[in-house]
């Protein structure tokens, strides 16, 4: 068995990390090569962004197509590998353009840092001598960041919590054009040691939440009955309701949505992690009984067309991290002309609510499979062994087929090689 313990590799360079796989059997010698080539633009940036590196992985960037937004026209760069993405938010976007597109809301971008406070046996009497100090947590705050206050952000609320055994105190930071995470983990961490004289107890964690609840934005579209059918917009209200009832089905409901969402937020440096998991979380009090449920829902206007929107946290940003650090990052965001966090969040809002429309109309009309696996249909004859013109030639022919599958790919190859 091949060791996981490999002394001194993050000190080695890219080209010695792959020679170190090499040597213990894990890629052959053309493959370390394939790999080397691969970082070959990127590798410099890549080393400054993460660790160990040994390579990058291309995701495709493509743009969607279509897009109204608060009434201007956008471009949105997504970086996605599922090929029916792209194409459908593109034609959900144009099915809507006819009734004006996608109009939004969005909260002021405040995030929220918890500071977990532990040992106390009067958490009454500790939580009210923490809110007592308000005045000068805001001052330890805005004192981290003088920049952030000069652009008009900064500390704007404190929240104490008893917690089970813990007291838990949230400040509430507006971090403007940033994600926001370094600002606010930096204002807990100075706190800690005054809270704990404040408050009698030791200070556990300290970090924000990505459950950003007080950043939410808001999307709303209108989808004309002449433009995608009566019987359409009744297979969508269905399919939202029977989301707002079954957890099962609003887990992958909202995985449509986060399709895209998480597509625009990899194309401009954003924590895609993040985002999900504040959507999920938010989710996790939108069904029935306060449970699991959908991010968005729809319903019929009065003149029988289909209307939609969505809720949920939108924790993005333009400076700072990867956004600022990537040159992918810095384009994509100059193609969709974004120049704030705000404008940012609304399109992508935006983009999750068209996404969720587009797979519920493919599942209430002829089902995902079809036009989906039509699209996967290139990536089966690339795994097949299809290379050049035989990509595209051996995907028609399982489309012909209805037959997306590896072997039937290998059969078609096989065919063409022997003809």
């Amino acid at each position: 068995m091949t060791s996981s313990r490999i002394a001194g590799f993050h000190n080695l360079s890219r080209e010695a990390r792959l020679n170190a796989l090499v040597t213990r059997g894990l890629l052959s010698a053309a493959e370390a090569a394939e790999l080397g080539l691969e970082a070959a633009t990127a590798g410099a940036l890549a080393d400054n962004l993460s660790e160990n590196v040994i390579s990058v992985m291309a995701v495709p960037l493509g743009v969607a197509t279509n897009l109204t937004v608060d009434g201007v026209d956008v471009l949105v760069p997504m970086a996605t590998e599922e090929s029916s993405v792209i194409a459908a938010m593109s034609n959900g976007a144009r099915a809507c353009r006819a009734s004006g597109g996608v109009s939004t809301e969005a909260d002021a971008p405040c995030m929220i840092a918890q500071v977990q406070i532990t040992g106390l046996s009067e958490l009454t009497a500790a939580k009210a001598a923490v809110e007592a100090r308000e005045g000068e947590i805001a001052e330890v705050c805005n004192a981290c960041d003088p920049m952030l206050v000069k652009l008009g952000g900064g500390f704007r609320a404190l929240e104490v919590r008893i917690c089970g055994p813990f007291l838990v105190v949230h400040l509430i930071i507006d971090v403007r054009d940033a994600m926001g995470a370094n600002a606010v983990n930096t204002m807990a961490e100075a706190l800690a040691p005054k809270l704990e004289r404040w408050s009698g107890g030791t200070v556990g964690l300290r970090i924000l939440s990505n459950l950003a609840d007080r950043r939410l934005v808001r999307a709303r579209a209108v989808w004309r009955a002449e433009e995608i059918g009566a019987q359409m917009v009744q297979g969508i209200v269905s399919a939202s309701e029977f989301a707002a009832h079954d957890p099962y089905r609003a887990a992958t409901h909202n995985k449509g949505i986060m399709n895209g969402i998480s597509a625009v937020a990899l194309a401009t440096g954003n924590d895609t992690r993040a985002l999900e998991a504040g959507a999920h979380a938010f989710a996790a009090t939108r069904g029935q009984g306060a449970g699991y449920g959908p991010l968005s829902r729809y319903g019929q206007t009065a003149e029988g067309d289909l209307w939609g929107e969505i809720e949920l946290p939108m924790a993005v940003g333009i400076v700072g991290g990867a956004t600022r650090a990537h040159p992918t990052a810095q384009k994509a965001l100059k193609i969709m002309r974004v120049r704030s966090a705000d404008r940012l969040a609304r399109v992508v809002a935006a983009v999750g609510l068209i996404q969720n429309f587009s797979a519920l109309r493919a599942l209430a009309g002829e089902g995902i499979q079809r036009g989906h696996m039509g699209l996967h249909a290139r990536n089966v004859a690339i795994v097949a062994g299809a290379t050049g013109p035989e990509i595209e030639r051996v995907a028609k022919a399982m489309i012909a087929r209805r037959e997306i599958r590896e072997d039937v790919a290998r059969a078609i190859l096989a065919q063409g090689s022997a003809g």
